[in-house]
């Protein structure tokens, strides 16, 4: 079921998960030299945006979208906070490539990757 409705637990583990990740993706970009663990650092960043984004949907429409689908969770986003859902497409492009890909990602797709964060997790607090 793609659908999934907001309830107290539901909320507040998706909350927490982005938290963990946002953490996580910082620590490492304040640790580790610009070469090393970009494609660590994209991964987390992902992650952040999706658990965030799910934050946004939860809090605006009262359900999130769970799918294989990107274009369909950009799009639910979007029904959430139309200025966000950029930032979703751009960490969605991203996801295969540092995650499963066998090229290392560069400084500029792990800054744009950072900000989108930064973002959305800005954007699931204020909602």
């Amino acid at each position: 079921m793609p659908r999934v409705d907001r309830d107290p637990g539901v909320l507040a583990g998706r909350t927490i998960k982005m938290g963990q990740f946002v953490e996580a993706a910082e620590i490492i970009l304040a640790l580790a030299d610009d070469d090393e663990l970009r494609d660590a650092v994209v991964t987390l960043a992902v992650h952040a945006g999706i658990a965030a984004s799910d934050v946004i949907c939860l809090r605006r429409l009262g359900y999130y979208w769970q799918s294989s689908s990107h274009h369909e969770a950009v799009d639910h986003l979007r029904r959430a906070d139309a200025s966000s859902a950029g930032h979703l497409a751009t960490l969605l492009a991203l996801k295969t490539r540092a995650g499963y890909g066998h090229d290392t990602m560069t400084s500029s797709s792990m800054a744009r990757s950072v900000r989108a964060m930064q973002h959305l997790a800005a954007a699931a607090r204020a909602a």
